[in-house]
């Protein structure tokens, strides 16, 4: 019996370790991990600096308050602004309460002005920002929301890519436009950067602010350190998780100076959020991925990957619909429902994710070598050719 709440549909397996892209289970097998904890491994299992770094600050300090100064958690937040649009950090422990704080940053931000009247948050129809009741309401999920009434106020919707739909729902209510810049659980889908583009000039003329979710695409995942960085675009707040602890629970909130001022002392706290063990692994993961050499080899490994995938596209086309993604954030879509065929990879010892639109999520740590993206087209090959 297990006394653990039944909120997981959990695989009937377990790992007893993991080393670079592999898992490693409590009955021997070895299976190739490409979910790495849903894009939040982004150096793989046991990345040797990662354990050396924890080892090393485990023997010095584990936690303190934010009531005192943190000077790892300054380096860390030094070293993101220097390297992005950002001009302040705010330090959480995951995804969801980074865009938790997101959503008080703009809230707070046209408070501090004098226009508190604008505080609604424009996101996409079926988005994800996370699972606290806030955030479940900004997806806008009739399935995510199901059960926790009632609705939490303050978030308006429109679909995906209809651009009229937009701009009708900004009102003189309207604090931020919140987008992910690839929507993970809802399909791998691009925001393609004309549209990004687009976004930032509508934010600047109504002068409500631009929030990029960046979660899951952040820290070198999309093959650049944000995915929104090929637009050329400077967002207003970008709140981020998953890959900056390459395993360690981390969050955090990127801001500019603009938005940063409302945020006065006693304004938003975490217990947790910016302690010295994470922040030391989150400086470790900060110097390996933030380098230009680190991000090439993303995007040469990115770019080999998807033409490798648009092959078996073209080799089995009543099996595969679309090649998604950018980078190293990967999604197939297939004509069908995706269960069976994540059911098969898993028995060939690969392990994928599902995502939304009958997608399986790819999702390498970003340090993978070429031989484990050729062993795992070799299984999804297989796949393909067992469920025609």
């Amino acid at each position: 019996m297990s006394y653990l709440a039944k909120n997981y549909n959990r695989k009937k397996i377990a790992f007893k370790y993991g080393k670079g892209s592999y898992l490693f289970s409590t009955d021997g097998k070895k299976y190739l991990d490409f979910v790495q904890g849903i894009a939040v491994n982004s150096l793989g299992h046991a990345h040797p600096k990662l354990v050396k770094t924890i080892r090393n600050q485990s023997k010095k300090l584990w936690h303190v308050s934010n009531a005192f100064q943190i000077p790892e958690g300054e380096k860390l937040a030094k070293k993101l602004c220097q390297k992005t649009f950002a001009d302040y950090v705010m330090f959480q422990n995951s995804g969801a309460e980074a865009t938790e704080a997101s959503i008080k940053v703009a809230r707070r931000y046209f408070y501090s002005i004098g226009k508190p009247h604008k505080n609604r948050v424009l996101c996409v129809q079926n988005a994800f920002h996370g699972r606290t009741l806030a955030a479940i309401f900004a997806s806008g999920s009739k399935k995510m929301t199901e059960g926790f009434g009632p609705k939490v106020p303050g978030f308006d919707h429109f679909v995906f890519g209809d651009h009229k739909s937009l701009k009708k729902k900004i009102t003189k209510n309207t604090a931020a436009i919140m987008v992910e810049n690839i929507m993970g659980e809802g399909g791998i889908k691009v925001i393609p950067d004309f549209c990004l583009k687009e976004l930032r000039k509508l934010c600047d003329k109504k002068k409500i602010l631009l929030i990029a979710d960046s979660v899951q695409d952040g820290i070198g995942r999309s093959s650049d350190f944000f995915a929104f960085e090929r637009s050329g675009i400077k967002p207003d707040i970008v709140p981020i998780a998953k890959g900056i602890g390459g395993g360690f629970p981390i969050g955090a909130v990127l801001m500019n100076k603009k938005v940063a001022s409302g945020m006065k002392p006693g304004t938003h706290g975490s217990t947790f959020g910016g302690n010295p063990l994470a922040m030391a692994v989150g400086n470790t993961v900060m110097d390996i991925i933030s380098s230009k050499k680190f991000l090439n080899n993303v995007k040469r490994s990115s770019k080999y990957f998807f033409s490798k995938l648009n092959k078996l596209k073209e080799k089995y086309p009543s099996i595969i619909k679309e090649i998604r993604g950018r980078g190293l954030l990967i999604g197939i879509q297939l004509h069908k429902d995706q269960t069976k065929f994540i059911k098969k990879l898993m028995e060939n010892k690969l392990l994928t994710i599902r995502a939304a639109e009958n997608v399986i999520r790819i999702l390498p740590p970003l340090n993978v070598k070429i031989k484990e993206i050729d062993l795992a087209l070799k299984i999804i090959d297989k796949v393909c050719s067992e469920v025609k």
